[in-house]
């Protein structure tokens, strides 16, 4: 059987603008609890976060701000980001997503490379100071016009600048809109090169958040945790929009995660939701006064952006009370979620396999090399298709090309398995496979096992340059603290007899950290390179 699947399709796609979504919603739920900003001890219901956004929109209005226009929002999460981005929606402006954690280099990058007219800053956070970034970057931005400081008298008068723009012409604003309109421009960290501007619809990201939490049966006044960034997918799509298009409570329990914040939020909140990456879930596990918190609330949640260990679902099912958890799979350029487990599904598909094909979303796995569709069972590359496919990179035609064929099908550049119940499992990236003496060679494969060895924390692999060869594996590992170096000989024969002889590693290479990108992605192009030169390659 071919690998290609195609999700249910008996839930309408909803064919409406964020903002017109926002105000069904808000009528049909006025008096259930929108929004919760622990930190700040403030909250909404559905009928104030409607008026507060409307608000916000005509503020943005005063400034000019036209439809199509960029707005930036740089900022970790609070409820002002939150608001700034159903208000920017209901104009018709661009909101960009700017990390965080970024520093002047790369915030200049995404200024000019977007155009952003308007930027919303935090002034401070952890150890960035946005003011003196920002002021760093404003002469080689030429583009931006003003900036609007949070924590200062800026937001204050952003709000009052709505009287001077009527009730009816936001109204009018919001019906020039379509629901294909760009709405939203998300960076993505890329492993190589520029970040890449994901330029993504109403439709787009209004359907995936719909879709995501239907299928963790989101109902009104169910009350979703959201830890994970806001500046990303998980964050703005996943979970506010994912809350707002069920009439369920965004609980925002701190700036950044916080494990100890986040188990609080969940007990004072009553929370039924918790959303994390495995990281997450780890650290809130391991949190020394976890017993102590009382998580009876919860029911479901969703856990994304790597694999799950086993062990660690066994966890979050029986101790946090976890029963409905999914597990979901994407990338921002599909708004981001394109397969999901369901919350009836067992613990071996939950832990094994990323889920099946969304709904309204086809998949399929293609052999790299020649684009044909491979058998049930055989690794190639992940695409997929539908509503959920994003408009292009920003302002970058060929990268688009590049991402988005002729017949629509987005290639992630994922290499994955379809198995014959239609579940589908990441085993690694294309640019990543090793071609080994003609044999590919997959490293999550290789990874997967080092993690097997006691003494090992980490291990990440990849192919150095190999006269014989074409390319041998080298691994890069961490080790657990106080455990011995393991060198070449000791990986080889822990490995000899369990891997096939063209798997285990020829190279070991023991490290304290590996090279990261902003967003926490391992750079294997400067594992590489840094390879080439350590051995003279």
């Amino acid at each position: 059987m071919e690998s290609y699947d195609a999700g249910p399709t008996d839930t309408p796609v909803l064919e409406e603008t964020i903002g017109a979504n926002l105000a069904r919603i808000a009528a049909a739920h006025p008096d259930i609890e929108a929004l919760v900003d622990v930190a700040a001890g403030t909250r909404w219901t559905y009928a104030e976060l409607d008026a507060e956004t409307d608000l916000v929109a005509r503020g943005l209005m005063a400034l000019g701000i036209d439809k199509g226009d960029r707005v930036g929002i740089w900022a970790p999460n609070r409820a002002e980001w939150t608001i700034v981005q159903y208000a920017s929606a209901k104009i018709g402006a661009i909101l960009v997503n700017v990390n965080p954690a970024y520093r002047t280099h790369e915030l200049a990058y995404v200024l000019n490379q977007s155009g952003v007219r308007t930027l919303i800053s935090a002034t401070t956070f952890k150890t960035s100071d946005y003011r003196d970034m920002v002021e760093q970057v404003r002469p080689e931005t030429p583009a931006l016009q003003q900036v609007i400081f949070l924590d200062t008298d800026d937001w204050a008068h952003l709000r009052a600048g709505a009287a001077s723009v009527a009730v009816e012409a936001l109204a009018a604003r919001l019906s020039e809109l379509t629901n294909a309109d760009p709405i939203n421009i998300q960076y993505t960290s890329g492993t190589t090169g520029f970040p890449k501007g994901a330029t993504l619809s109403h439709r787009n990201i209004l359907n995936n958040g719909y879709f995501v939490t239907d299928l963790i049966n989101l109902t009104p006044g169910d009350r979703l945790c959201i830890p994970v960034p806001f500046y990303h997918c998980f964050g703005m799509v996943m979970g506010n929009l994912g809350c707002t298009t069920h009439a369920a409570t965004m609980v925002i329990p701190a700036p950044g995660f916080d494990p100890g914040a986040t188990l609080a939020a969940v007990e004072k909140e009553r929370c039924t939701g918790v959303y994390g990456v495995p990281t997450m879930f780890i650290a809130m596990l391991g949190h020394p006064e976890f017993a102590d918190y009382d998580l009876s609330s919860l029911r479901t949640g969703i856990m994304a952006g790597a694999v799950c260990p086993i062990e660690v679902m066994k966890r979050c099912v029986n101790d946090m009370h976890m029963t409905e958890v999914a597990i979901a799979y994407g990338m921002t350029e599909t708004s981001p979620v394109s397969c999901q487990t369901l919350i009836d599904d067992d613990e071996e598909r939950r832990t094994s396999s990323i889920g099946r094909a969304h709904p309204h979303i086809e998949v399929k796995i293609v052999d790299p090399a020649t684009g044909e569709v491979v058998e049930r069972g055989q690794p190639g590359e992940f695409c997929t298709r539908g509503y959920s496919v994003m408009l292009g990179y920003w302002n970058d035609l060929e990268k688009t090309a590049e991402a988005i064929d002729s017949e629509g099908w987005m290639h992630t550049g994922d290499l994955a398995v379809m198995r014959d119940d239609g579940y589908c499992t990441v085993v690694g990236r294309i640019k990543d496979m090793v071609i080994r003496g003609g044999e590919n060679v997959y490293p999550r494969e290789i990874e997967e096992f080092l993690y097997t060895h006691p003494d090992v924390d980490d291990a990440q692999v990849i192919g150095v340059p190999d006269a014989k060869y074409g390319e041998e594996i080298c691994a890069w590992i961490r080790m657990r603290a106080g455990a011995a170096r393991l060198d070449a000989d000791a990986v080889r024969s822990f490995a000899k007899g369990k891997l096939a002889h063209y798997k285990i590693p020829r190279y070991v290479h023991i490290v304290e950290e590996f090279p990261m990108t902003v967003t926490g992605k391992i750079r294997k192009v400067d594992m590489r390179a840094e390879m080439v030169r350590l051995l003279g390659l």
